[in-house]
């Protein structure tokens, strides 16, 4: 009989690392070995830790393969419907460890060998996950001019672009299947300007081979602001064009590997295919389809925007009408001839259709029409997606129906049946079980694996809110991952943090929607209050913010100033020791979120109601232990609506009373003359205070503020800082905070992005999610 474990032995059973996987550490040591000699041609004498991680990438891709060639293969045969998603932003996050997760082999590589992360700069070194594919390089075309001829528009005398395919495997959890995200970079052809080469013209066709291949070089990082470079369009049409190209052989030919069509009629297109359309930005599929489908396989007019409307879907992901694409004509005359054709003809049968339904009213096919009359003639990108596709979505329940009701009005009182709602979700592996292994073993140990794939049964944690020993459970592991970041903070930027302080934290893109400017003055307001009374008690707090602003964002880098002068001032004021600190994350991005989440004990989410789409950052705060301060905007209201509202802290204006405000003339002088506080706050930064060396640093920030703040700071100030007070007292009672943690875990199952995914499936897509499992590449096929 086989004697009882032990409990460190139950608990390594049940852990993250059991659930990882064990694999085989024999094999993992010996392909390991084998990378390092015979890839990167190195001994262990000589190498470095960056050829150590390639070793191990190399190993860890290795187990893909085989399942990334049999799902290709699976589906080749099974000719399912394929989703196209099409974006041209993303964050990956890491690949290594997530990979290692998802294939069950963490154990395995953890007992093999040391692990080491690549740094941030892996791009130069070669991307291991990474695989070229030229044999399925394609032409991207620009400029030319249209002829009409008897069999129809033809595009000719364009400019060729080759667009080379860069795949990178996406492994399912414990499901062997291995999914492609597809890449293009943008390569000049062989024969460009060949004869310049003849004639002397070496250094001209070099530097223009190298225009060509900028398309893909860097993307505009633009943050919610339209700028309108041709560049940036082009870099859009790109994309689309490849896709689509890529799309229209796969439906063509049906076995695998084989590039000879099997189908040459498209009236089964939009059941074999379906196009996402992440923003605005790739909404050129929508013209680009129709010229293939028009011009290049001559299927008629009418026939062809069925097919089009039929195969594309839109999810809107911002309200700021800044943001929105607005192209001018002139460029796409330019640059896409027969493109800007295709879409004053989709225009006009669109404003015949609505003139028909509501006769003269001609206001209503100005505002719906496609194309904006004006100085500069322009293209509404948004209005072509929703006329272009069967279905628009916002991304929270509150974000949609702003959508309805003000965004696109118009067009959901034409077809209201278009318009739905997909409010997005966060990956439990990535953002738990990798980022928080103490807390995924913690909820194991009580309620088993299952909500790695199903996170609705992180409700069974709700009986468990009064229990004493899953309190301490949950406090416990709280407390490790603060020690953990503070020695990270002490360590990268040299500041030591009371491990015991509250950490208060505000990451994400730095915008004046996202209101990083309250969180400074309640900064200020608590350093004043310190310094008025030193002998009073305070709860110690530690205040985090971080984000990328946007390059040409002027305003964004001056809240960056602003922050880390405030912190000079706090961090070095001996008056205030370690009751305030506070801290500017730089380079904030997927691999640091991973770090501090879990350390948190506040998520602000406190941008003006009715400005954010829906936020993620708020979920993976909620599931990681960490609670809400934040406004009734985005998914903060369902996140309040599943956890209840007394759960979170909730502040500050309604989007109803923001549009009270806006109707009577929002005064921020009003607030600054009542709230002796906030104006002792906006008098230090506008006066130099926190810039002795340059007083007038931040007279953009207080002009703003006081004479044109779309955001309406001022007004949600006083309600901000008193439901911040109401954070400190519940912060002195650990048990009862922990209470309020363990129902926020409990209710944070909606926001998977599994059930994400699958109401895009079921309600858009028109697919059902399979839990079907491929076979592992060591097991034969059926």
């Amino acid at each position: 009989m086989a004697k009882p474990l032990t409990d460190s032995e139950k608990r390594k059973q049940i852990s993250v690392r059991g659930i990882a996987g064990l694999g085989d550490v024999a094999e993992v040591r010996k392909s390991f070995n084998r990378h390092l000699h015979f890839t990167l041609v190195k001994d262990r004498n000589v190498a470095t830790p960056r050829d150590y991680y390639f070793a191990l990438a190399h190993t860890v891709r290795d187990h893909l393969v085989g399942r990334w060639i049999r799902t290709q293969q699976h589906y080749y045969e099974c000719d399912p419907k394929r989703i196209y998603y099409v974006s041209l932003e993303f964050y990956m996050g890491r690949t290594l460890q997530n990979t290692m997760v998802n294939l069950g082999l963490q154990n395995a590589c953890d007992e093999a060998i040391y692990q080491v992360e690549e740094a941030d700069d892996w791009l130069r070194y070669g991307n291991p996950w990474e695989k070229a594919r030229p044999e399925y390089m394609l032409p991207v075309h620009f400029y030319g001019r249209v002829e009409h001829t008897p069999e129809g528009a033809k595009w000719l005398d364009t400019q060729v672009v080759l667009a080379m395919p860069y795949d990178t495997p996406v492994p399912g959890y414990k499901n062997n299947t291995v999914n492609t995200m597809r890449l293009w970079s943008a390569k000049a052809p062989n024969d460009f300007k060949l004869h310049d080469f003849n004639v002397g013209g070496y250094i001209e066709a070099v530097l223009d081979r190298n225009l060509a291949e900028n398309i893909s070089r860097v993307l505009y990082p633009n943050d919610n602001f339209f700028e309108g470079k041709e560049l940036r369009l082009k870099q859009e049409y790109f994309v689309v064009a490849a896709t689509l190209q890529d799309i229209i052989r796969r439906f063509k030919s049906s076995k695998f590997g084989c590039r000879d069509p099997v189908r040459t009629c498209f009236e089964t297109f939009a059941d074999k295919v379906a196009i996402q359309l992440n923003d605005t930005h790739p909404a050129l599929a929508i013209p680009e389809l129709m010229r293939i489908l028009v011009d290049v396989e001559k299927v008629d007019w009418d026939k062809a925007w069925e097919i089009t409307k039929n195969t594309c879907a839109y999810t809107n992901h911002t309200v700021l009408p800044e943001a929105l694409e607005r192209w001018p004509v002139s460029m796409f005359e330019k640059l896409l001839p027969r493109h800007l054709e295709i879409i004053y003809a989709i225009n006009q049968r669109h404003l015949d259709h609505v003139a028909v339904l509501f006769p003269g009213d001609v206001d209503r096919l100005r505002r719906m029409s496609v194309i904006e009359e004006g100085d500069c003639k322009r293209i509404n990108m948004a209005h072509l997606c929703v006329i272009g596709s069967h279905a628009v979505n916002g991304v929270a329940r509150f974000h949609s129906e702003i959508v309805k009701q003000s965004v696109f009005k118009d067009f959901y009182e034409l077809e209201p049946e278009k318009f739905q709602n997909k409010t997005n979700g966060i990956t439990p592996r990535r953002w738990l079980l990798l980022c928080n292994p103490g807390l995924a073993d913690t909820i194991v140990e009580k309620i088993g694996e299952g909500f790695l794939t199903d996170l609705s049964q992180l409700k069974k944690l709700m009986p468990l809110v009064s229990d004493e020993a899953f309190i301490r459970d949950v406090a416990k592991v709280k407390q490790e991952n603060k020690l953990k970041f503070s020695a990270f903070l002490e360590k990268e930027y040299r500041v030591k943090v009371n491990p015991c302080s509250m950490f208060d934290v505000h990451v994400k893109r730095i915008h004046e929607y996202k209101r990083q400017l309250l969180n400074c003055l309640h900064v200020i307001t608590l350093y004043n209050r310190i310094k008025k009374d030193p002998a009073k008690a305070f709860v110690p707090r530690t205040v985090m913010i971080g984000g990328k602003a946007a390059p040409g964002y002027h305003m964004a880098k001056r809240i960056i100033k602003l922050v880390t002068s405030v912190a000079d001032v706090v961090n070095h004021d001996p008056v205030v020791g370690d009751r305030l600190k506070v801290i500017f994350l730089e380079n904030y991005r997927v691999s640091l979120a991973e770090k501090v989440i879990p350390a948190a004990d506040l998520s602000q989410q406190i941008s003006t109601a009715g400005t954010e789409a829906s936020g993620t950052g708020n979920m993976k705060f909620m599931l990681n232990g960490a609670l809400t301060i934040g406004t009734m905007d985005g998914a903060n209201v369902e996140m309040a609506e599943e956890a209840g509202a007394e759960n979170l802290f909730i502040f500050g204006l309604r989007v109803e009373d923001v549009k009270v405000l806006d109707h009577k003339g929002y005064n921020a002088r009003e607030y600054y003359g009542r709230l002796p506080e906030l104006r002792q706050a906006v008098d230090q930064i506008g006066n130099g205070f926190f810039s002795p060396m340059e007083p007038d640093c931040f007279k953009d920030i207080v002009n703003m503020l006081m004479n044109h703040d779309r955001f309406k700071v001022f007004a949600d100030y006083e309600a901000y800082v008193a439901c911040q007070a109401q954070v400190d007292q519940l912060f002195q009672n650990p048990k009862e905070w922990t209470k309020k943690v363990i129902r926020n875990i409990a209710c944070s199952g909606k926001f998977s992005s599994d059930r994400t995914i699958t109401e895009y499936a079921h309600d858009i897509w028109g697919v059902e999610p399979s839990d079907l499992q491929i076979p592992p590449p060591n097991l034969p096929r059926d």
